[in-house]
Parts: C-alpha cells; structure tokens; sequence
C-alpha cells in the first residue's frame, strides 16, 4: 500500500520542486510587498473618513497681513474704496485712476511679511523698548513730529513746535564754557564691521560717527551708536573731480547735476535712516566748489532742520558763502587727523587741535575709520582732562560757533557808524597879484 502510494507521489514531487525554486527569489520581498499594501488600506481608509465626515465649506488659503487704511482725518485715497465684500466682511477695493494718471495707494501701509518676519511696528516698538532701557542712550529716533515719508522710509522736518532734528538728536553737552574744547568725528563707519563696533565701545561717548550710506543694516548701526552715547551723522556722496574715475558709489551729488536730480538723490540719502543730526560730505571736492549747487544742498537741509558738516577738505570761502546764503547751522573742521594715515600724521594732528583750542577756545577735528586712527583717539582722550582740554560734542562746537558769530554780527551792527574820513585839502596857491613895473 505504502509503495504503491510514493509510485503515485514521487512523480508530482518532482514536477513541483522547480516551481519551489522559481518561486524563492519573490518570497525574499514578501515584506515590503506586506508593507505596502497596508499602507494603500490606511489610506483608503484615511479618504473614507473625510468623505464621510469632513467639512466641505472651508475656504482655500489666503494671504492676509496688516494692512493700515487711512486716517479718518486724513480722508480716502482718491484710489481706494472701502467696500463690503462677503459675510459682511469690509475691504479695500483699488480703483484706476479716471484722467489716465498714475495710480498709487498714498496713505495706505502694506503690512504683508512672511511668516515669523517682525512688522514694522513691532520693530518701531522694540527699538523705542530698548532706548528707554539704556541710561546712557540718546533720545529715541523718530521722535514725535520729526519725520514724514520719504522714498526709502521716514525723512527728517522740522516740528510744529520748532523742534529741530539737528537738536533733537544731538549729543547734549554741559562742560565748562570757559575751558578749551575740542571735538572729533570719526567717518566711514558701518564699512569694517570690527572697526565699527570698536569704536562705539571703545571711544569716548563725547566723539561723534559718521555712517556711510551703503552700509548693511544701516539702522541697526546707527542704534548701536546712539544707544552708546555717539552722536550720528550720514555721509552725502559728493563729486570729486576725477568722477566718474573715482565714483563715490549711487546717488552721488553731482556739481553740475539739474537741481530736481540732486534733490531726488538727496531725498534717498535722507531717508536711508533715521537719528542723524547732521549730514557730511564723502569726498566731493569737485561739488564742493561749485557755490550753486551747495546752497541747494544747504537749503534743503536748513528747510528740514538738518545740520552740514565738511570734513575739511575743500574751498573754505565757497562753503563759507553758500553755508551763509543758505543760513544752515554748519562747521568745517579744522584738521584732518589721517589724511596722511601714519601714527606719526594722526599724533601730530591731535596735538594741533590742541594749540587751536587754546588760541580759539574750540577746535573740530576729522579722520576716518582706520584702526589707527580709533587707537590712537582712544589713547589720546584718556588724559585730555587732566591737559586742561575738555572733549566735547560735535553739534556743541558747531552751536557755540554759531552763537559767536551771530553775536559778532549783533556787535558789528550795534557800532555806530565811523565818521567820513576827510580827505587833506590841497595846498593853497599863490594868487597875489604881479608887480608892475613903474613908467
């Protein structure tokens, strides 16, 4: 019986054995294959749910952010609308112009930022925060009613109560008026972040910093200046007379530029930043000498309470003229510390100002940033009280200048008048008459 059953089953054995070896190499993948089909289950599943349960009323994504409208004192833009939109929801409609002119949304904040991006008034509102909470920090910038829109951000205008920005964020300064004083600015700060921050640590709070325009984060520097003491100024990229061989960078004031191009160019440079109370030139020896374009330039920062600077190099009589046409607070400094950048030029020059301080009773310096020149300031200022010198504030120097001359002209005109000088007869001639002779 048994044989006669394997007759039978030893041929199927045999038939079915090469099949068990094509089949091995698929069974080494029964996992993944197991895998994945659970895997489509779930979400077959998963899809089920929400055919079954979900809400099929919600609304696609949309963008959204903070947009401000305009003040209800301001009234309407002439090219927006309110409108009520869906669900009661109101909106602003935007509106094409009707006479073909050029549409704009003056008066409307686009708030839109990316997720986790700060708005603008939340950054407005750390800033103030961190002023308020530093003694030593200089009045927060942008003080009430002294600033309005500009094509970059905020530009610099005079308040309605006659506060002025070249006040407002000065240094304030109470030394001796009787003792020497002498007063630095250091430019082409914000171009070497190292030598930037060693001289808003290191030097004493008294030495004003002058910002290049082109500087990355320019605001974040210029805060960090003031939140340390240092009075801020902007560097004007001005024409030097090899332009465009040497070109002080975009937007540079040109000497022979048309005066709506200057001002547009002008208008950038003022609204890079906010809480400088003066304005410098970089370079511009060239613009400098042209008494026409400068009194354009003073005229527009005398109208927005902004104070000029010149670092020195230039034609002192053609700034004299346009600075006086203009009636702009200004200065032009005495000596340039790094002209010639050598320690022995910088020391030299320091010492300089000494001597004109005590003939004068005031003395400005200029210089650049050098890391020579940081040092040596540094070193030189340690003991500048114990000489008799006091180091004082830019924007006081440039005020008690002011004050000297306004008080001279004041003299010059309470004087009164010198009498006509005569001029000395001529010497009388002999008229008598001739003798006769007798007949």
């Amino acid at each position: 019986m048994t044989a006669a059953i394997l007759r039978h089953v030893t041929p199927i054995m045999e038939r079915i054995t090469p099949l068990f070896r094509h089949l091995a190499p698929l069974l080494s993948i029964r996992a993944p294959i197991i895998a994945g089909a659970a895997t489509a289950c779930i979400l077959v599943l998963g899809l089920g749910f929400v055919a079954l349960f979900g809400n099929d009323q919600i609304a696609p994504p949309s963008a959204t952010g903070n947009v401000s409208p305009v003040s209800a004192d301001a009234g309407p833009s002439p090219n927006i609308q309110i409108v009520d939109g869906s669900q009661g929801n109101r909106g602003i409609e935007f509106v094409e112009p009707s006479d073909g002119s050029e549409a704009s949304l003056d008066g409307v904040g686009d708030g839109f930022r990316s997720p986790g991006q700060t708005s603008r008034s939340a950054e407005q509102d750390q800033r103030r925060a961190l002023f308020s909470a530093t003694p030593d920090s200089l009045q927060y910038s942008p003080g009430p009613g002294l600033s309005e829109p500009g094509p970059g951000g905020l530009m610099p205008v005079i308040a309605a109560n006659g506060m002025r920005p070249s006040r407002a964020y000065a240094r304030p300064f109470h030394g001796d008026p009787t003792a020497p004083s002498i007063a630095l600015v250091i430019g082409g700060m914000g171009l070497n972040a190292a030598v930037t921050q060693r001289a808003i640590d290191d030097l004493p709070p008294e030495v004003a910093l002058s910002f290049a325009p082109y500087t990355q984060d320019l605001q974040t520097w210029i805060d960090r200046a003031r939140l340390a003491g240092h009075e801020v100024l902007i560097e004007a990229p001005m024409e030097p007379f090899d332009y465009p061989n040497n070109d002080p960078g975009p937007n540079t004031l040109l000497a022979d530029g048309s005066a709506a191009e200057n001002q547009r160019r002008l208008a950038w440079l003022l609204s890079r930043v906010t809480g400088y109370y003066a304005v410098t030139n970089y370079l511009g020896a060239r613009f400098s000498a042209s008494e026409n374009a400068l009194e354009a330039l003073f005229s527009e920062l005398e109208d927005r309470g902004i104070a000029f600077l010149h670092d020195g190099a230039g034609r002192r009589s053609t700034l004299t003229t346009a600075a006086n046409a203009a009636n702009i607070e200004y200065a032009i400094a005495d000596r340039i510390l790094d002209d010639e950048p050598s320690r022995d030029t910088i020391d030299s020059r320091l010492l300089s100002l000494e001597a004109l301080a005590l003939q004068n009773g005031v003395a400005l310096g200029s210089g650049f940033a050098y890391p020579a020149t940081v040092e040596l300031v540094q070193n030189w200022a340690e003991d500048l009280g114990a000489r008799g010198y006091q180091l004082a504030p830019p924007s006081a120097i440039m005020a008690r200048r002011r004050l000297d001359a306004n008080r001279q002209a004041e003299l010059e005109a309470a004087r009164p008048p010198s009498p006509p000088r005569q001029s000395r007869p001529a010497p009388e001639e002999d008229h008598a008459p001739a003798a006769s002779s007798g007949h």
